[in-house]
């Protein structure tokens, strides 16, 4: 492949196709120390405006795919060095020109700690105060001090805001240099874009204890896809540009109808694995006392039906993965069983944890857009996008599990 290369708002471009900026040679090229952005021109259905190429297959690649994750072919997908390096070093991002605005990308960052020249705190929303909602509060309050500066707050019942903003005010210690994000009461849906993330935590048809439901996620996707489309139409209306976060079920549909509004897929996140891959660290050390999940293991896809755990990417046992991916998959149905409704671990391991390390530019679980569906995998999200994290060793059967739970996030249309 022959690319060109140009400086445009001082940033190299390259791509094989010609475009109308200032060209340079590949020499001065090379020695370029800053971001390289690879231009492509994609059906914006199917592709992100900006992420990060994590292997040399990408800079290739004709659309996204879960191949992104696990390349199996062997072809030699032949870079100069220079470029290759880039790819190690997290400087080289694929920018996809079909959007509109795509040029406005080139100067916009999000403020992530990784990038500490770039950093504020954060000031988060939080829609929603039910169980979840008021305990994700409560764990962003006590957890996130270092990076989040204030935390809006909203629900249609008044008094649960004045509930959730009395009660959380007061979560504090003795030490005067501790801190502690500032609780804001809001009262106008008009505050609530305003910030650096939207958290959607709203949940509509929550089964009570003792309802005899199979999957209690998918039966409030009817009620709360209604609720998050008009908060995402208001959120497009408000040109909201931070990112749009989703905690409520079924997420990894919920964020699929967010998108449907409008929304570009960059912006919006789904919540909702962390809590697997904790559930899955849970059973694994049940098993054996010495099994290195959290180091080793990994989990994908959805907040339920089509989740698939692994034991170990470089040690990876089928036998004992399904065991670990149905455990986890059901271990909210066990809660029920007990008579409690399972929210506490979903909110600060899905929610509170994952959350905080999105803002630090931290590796978490969650559900990002990836070639026409939202799937949840180990990522983290850089100033100018989202990185995957790749596996070189994965073995063919574990991605060929991972690829059925895909190819049922692609037939969803919301």
């Amino acid at each position: 492949m022959q690319f060109h290369y140009y400086i445009y708002k001082n940033k190299l471009l390259i791509s094989e196709i010609s475009f109308p900026f200032r060209t340079v040679e590949e020499k001065a090229a090379s020695n370029y120390s800053g971001y390289i952005y690879r231009l492509i021109n994609e059906n914006t259905d199917n592709s992100r405006m900006c992420y990060y190429i994590t292997h040399p297959s990408q800079v290739f690649s004709t659309q996204e795919s879960l191949e992104f994750i696990w390349c199996k072919t062997s072809a030699d997908y032949t870079l100069p060095k220079w470029l290759l390096k880039s790819i190690e070093e997290n400087r080289l991002v694929c920018l996809n020109t079909a959007y509109p605005n795509w040029a406005e990308r080139l100067d916009h960052v999000f403020p992530v700690f990784h990038d500490s020249s770039n950093f504020r705190k954060w000031n988060l929303t939080v829609a929603g105060l039910g169980d979840v909602g008021g305990t994700l509060i409560a764990g962003l309050r006590i957890l996130g001090g270092k990076y989040i500066n204030t935390i809006s707050i909203y629900d249609s019942d008044e008094n649960r805001i004045k509930r959730w903003e009395y009660e959380c005010s007061q979560i504090t210690d003795s030490n005067i240099d501790s801190l502690f994000p500032k609780i804001l009461p809001l009262k106008k849906e008009e505050d609530l874009f305003k910030g650096d993330m939207f958290i959607f935590c709203v949940s509509k048809g929550v089964p009570e204890i003792g309802e005899n439901v199979s999957d209690v996620r998918l039966i409030q996707f009817k009620g709360n896809s209604k609720v998050i489309k008009d908060y995402a139409h208001k959120a497009k209306s408000y040109n909201f540009k931070g990112i749009f976060a989703v905690v409520s079920d079924p997420v990894d549909l919920l964020c699929k109808s967010a998108l449907s509004t409008g929304l570009l897929p960059d912006q919006i996140r789904g919540y909702g694995l962390g809590v697997m891959n904790a559930r899955a660290n849970y059973y694994a050390l049940k098993l054996n006392s010495r099994e290195n999940f959290l180091e080793e293991g990994r989990s994908f896809g959805p907040h339920g039906d089509g989740l698939v755990v692994a034991n170990s990417i470089k040690n990876y046992n089928e036998e004992v993965s399904n065991y670990l991916t149905e455990k986890a998959k059901n271990a909210n149905m066990y809660m029920r069983s007990i008579g409690f409704k399972p929210y506490i671990a979903p909110a600060i391991s899905s929610g509170a944890f994952s959350i905080i390390d999105t803002i630090k530019g931290s590796w978490n679980y969650s559900s990002t857009f990836l070639g026409g569906a939202f799937m949840g995998c180990r990522n983290r999200l850089l100033p100018y996008g989202t990185q995957l994290e790749y596996y070189g060793n994965m073995q063919e059967s574990l991605f060929y599990r991972l690829n059925q739970t895909y190819k049922q996030l692609l037939k969803f249309k919301p």
